[in-house]
């Protein structure tokens, strides 16, 4: 079993704190969602897990299976077993989707032993073919000319192919038709199991509808203020979050900006 903590996250971006002290751990074969309303922090979090420069850590811990996240570069996490499928994915023109792939799953690899052609060739058709994928999306440009439910698809993809300890889904349900979230909740789904952990960011229940969390978060101003079982979503789907705002004498959800 891996396991990811966050202790005491404080994170700011041009000296405006926007964690504010975030507590969370993780472990492999678990699902993990986190709720809450706009501006509490979800994304920064997300980001701020991945290394993104934009956002400072300016106190507490990221630790994977005890090793210190924050001295890693980007791509040492994710050759640590990190991934994020972000909100906004972006696109890359002259790199395929295949070859983004295969150099992804080789950068995890040792050298010399990078994964051979026909094996990565009959994985990336078997995993395409789950995710109701056409062929030619393995030839097409990274999310170039995608729409938003084909970039979304694609990182799921990815996660598949890459195969991660730990994956940060941010917002993968947005502006997704049902047909289409149904086909990304079957691949996280797939995934679920003793070597994968997961943390889905979202606003909405009917993502977990399809994906039946472990553990719901809600984070507001900065913090993860409530956690519980499935039955937290499906409360805060039916009345919304005031009871949470009543219950813990929050006035301003809003008191902090997320930048996505």
């Amino acid at each position: 079993m891996s396991t990811l903590e966050i202790k005491d996250l404080h994170v700011s971006i041009e000296d405006k704190e926007i964690l504010k002290g975030v507590n969370l751990t993780l472990n492999t074969n678990e699902v993990h969602a986190i709720m809450g309303p706009n501006g509490t922090g979800k994304s920064t979090l997300a980001s701020a897990i991945m290394g993104h420069p934009k956002y400072e850590v300016t106190s507490g811990e990221i630790l994977l299976d005890g090793e210190n996240v924050l001295e890693m570069e980007v791509d040492e996490r994710a050759q640590a077993g990190l991934f994020l499928a972000m909100q906004y994915p972006s696109e890359i023109a002259g790199v395929t989707n295949a070859d983004f792939l295969r150099s992804a799953i080789n950068a995890r690899r040792e050298e010399g032993d990078e994964i051979s052609i026909m094996k990565f060739i009959k994985q990336l058709d078997k995993t395409m073919d789950f995710l109701e994928m056409p062929e030619e999306m393995g030839q097409r440009y990274l999310n170039e000319g995608f729409s938003g439910g084909e970039k979304k698809r694609n990182e799921i993809l990815q996660l598949m192919m890459i195969k991660p300890k730990f994956a940060v889904l941010d917002e993968i349900d947005s502006g997704l038709d049902i047909d289409a979230l149904k086909i990304v909740s079957k691949g996280i789904n797939e995934m679920r199991g003793e070597g994968f952990g997961c943390l889905m960011i979202t606003h909405y229940q009917r993502l977990l509808n399809y994906i039946t969390p472990d553990h719901v978060h809600v984070m507001m101003q900065g913090k993860v203020v409530k956690s519980g079982g499935s039955e937290l979503a499906q409360r805060l789907e039916a009345e919304g979050y005031d009871w949470i705002k009543e219950e813990l004498g929050i006035k301003d959800t809003n008191a902090v900006v997320e930048e996505a």
